[in-house]
């Protein structure tokens, strides 16, 4: 069982981004954090007790210690905290001072995802991000000093004007900084954002792709990471429970305002109107929310598309008959392995070929 919490909170859009967000304006926080408590009290079971808890965003850094002690206090009246072995935070480098960074530690976060992006001060000001290489720096030694246990960093490649020897160069500085996990995203032009205007959808370039890549696999894997996901490396074991639980496709609830939750064979997406949502709840009542029932075939679909994605691949109940000589292909074309419990793993050549290799498996 994995909890979900989105902030939607920014202090500024970024160009690239297309998760529901928006700016902090006149938004009444104290409202929406026990708001959030309130769907908490509504949609879970009482006693409710995950095995992770994750706070995704936005930028849940920009939450106030006062804002997020009213939501903790007010989620532990329904969820039992008790059994939580990970509990993961997103922040942005500079969004947050030495007593907030304490006060996350205090009470009791575990991991807490910085979004670094780049350590190019001008790849940084194309992305719309505020802080500085320096400040990246700054922000995972005061998390380190607080007592986070687990920082990861986010980088981003495949940038537009973005050279292979500045990725080398973000994820030599990325590596020097000994974070416990780094993700790596191929930067995808989404609709609705500034960049799929200024770019449009083909903005990427294939060959551009595969070489930042590979050689974020080669310098990370060197570092000591082990390249557990496609765009994820973990040191040390630090892998994220709560993504690899997604990708696992467990059951999770999500609360708050564009949330996404999957239980029992339903999936649920909670209103993009995070006064309407802040109001539903303090009128007592359940936001407006979509629901969809997912049939086998839609799972199956699901979890060829993620567990293909990571280093411990599709398991043999995944794999049907007739899957016999695609995998035979994949073999001899040195894309894939099949260990002898028999599932499937992609090399590393295969990964790059993921989607299109899960596409045929559907067939």
């Amino acid at each position: 069982m994995h909890l979900y919490i989105h902030i939607p909170f920014c202090l500024r859009i970024c160009p690239y981004c297309a998760f529901y967000k928006h700016m902090l304006g006149r938004s009444d926080l104290e409202g929406f954090v026990r708001a959030v408590a309130e769907e908490a009290r509504l949609r879970l079971p009482h006693g409710y007790a995950p095995e992770t808890i994750y706070f995704g965003g936005g930028t849940p850094s920009l939450l106030s210690p006062k804002h997020l002690d009213i939501l903790v206090e007010g989620l532990k009246r329904t969820v039992d905290f008790t059994r939580v072995k990970e509990w993961s935070f997103e922040s942005n480098p500079a969004t947050f001072t030495t007593a907030k960074a304490e006060q996350w530690a205090r009470l009791g976060i575990t991991r807490v995802s910085l979004g670094a992006q780049s350590f190019e001060p001008e790849l940084l000001k194309l992305l719309g991000r505020t802080h500085s290489p320096a400040q990246i720096e700054q922000s995972i030694a005061m998390l380190r000093a607080a007592g986070i246990p687990q920082v990861n960093i986010d980088l981003m490649f495949s940038l537009p004007g973005q050279t292979t020897e500045q990725w080398r160069h973000t994820l030599e500085c990325a590596i020097a900084q000994a974070p416990d996990h780094i993700s790596t995203y191929n930067l995808t032009y989404e609709e609705d954002t500034a960049f799929f205007e200024a770019y449009g959808a083909d903005g990427n370039d294939e060959e551009t792709d595969v070489a930042m890549f590979t050689l974020a696999d080669e310098l990370l894997t060197a570092a000591g990471y082990r390249h557990y996901e496609i765009s994820n490396f973990a040191r040390n074991g630090n892998v994220s429970h709560h993504n690899l639980a997604c990708w696992r496709g467990e059951d999770y609830f999500g609360l708050g305002p564009g949330a996404y939750g999957t239980t029992a064979g339903t999936r649920y997406h909670n209103t993009e109107d995070t006064a309407a949502y802040t109001a539903a709840l303090k009128a007592g009542r359940l936001p407006d929310f979509t629901q969809e029932r997912i049939t086998t075939e839609d799972r199956r679909t699901e979890l060829l598309g993620l567990r293909l994605r990571t280093d411990e691949g599709l398991p043999a109940e995944l794999l049907r008959e007739q899957d016999a000589d695609l995998i035979r292909l994949l073999q001899q074309e040195g894309l894939a392995t099949l260990t002898p419990d028999g599932r499937l793993l992609l090399t590393l050549r295969g990964r790059l070929l993921a989607d299109e290799i899960a596409v045929q498996l559907l067939g």
